[in-house]
């Protein structure tokens, strides 16, 4: 597989990270604003405003935070963000929070603090990918069945002439 680098992405890519550390906050958006259009919450209800007002590819969550954790927020926007790419981040290894992460939230990922800038950086590059993919695939999933109604139905105008 080839390396996904900026120059093979035509736009930026729209990027939402949640986490109730404002220095978290910060360094990401220091970090990787060059890199990605980058959004920031504070919370999982400021990071629901944002994902409704703006078309988000990649959403990390931090776990720990206080209204509700990063599985619950990524359980609670599946149906109506499904095509969001969901990256679980945190400072704790818990394996049952990894399996809740991967069956509740579905998540992409999982990622513990500290991260490396430049693991981070491939990893939601290659989110975005899976994302892109997926969107490429259901658009030609609806052309295809598109196109074989109409093909359907000009073969039923030719059988309805003989």
């Amino acid at each position: 597989m080839n390396p996904i680098t900026n120059s093979n992405i035509s736009q930026k890519i729209n990027v939402l990270y949640i986490d109730d550390e404002e220095n978290n906050l910060n360094a990401f958006k220091a970090v990787f604003r060059r890199e990605f259009n980058v959004f920031v919450a504070e919370s999982a209800k400021e990071g629901l405003k944002i994902i409704d007002e703006n078309e988000i590819e990649v959403i990390l969550s931090d776990q720990r935070m206080p209204e509700m954790t990063g599985v619950e927020f990524f359980e609670s926007i599946l149906e109506n963000h499904a095509d969001a790419m969901r990256i679980l981040v945190t400072g704790y290894s818990d394996i049952n929070t990894v399996i809740e992460a991967i069956n509740k939230g579905q998540v992409y990922r999982y990622v513990a603090k500290p991260w490396c800038n430049d693991d981070l950086s491939i990893l939601i590059k290659q989110a975005y990918e899976v994302y892109r993919l997926r969107k490429e695939n259901k658009e030609l999933t609806a052309t295809l069945l598109r196109v074989n109604q109409q093909l359907e139905f000009m073969l039923r105008q030719k059988l309805s002439s003989l």
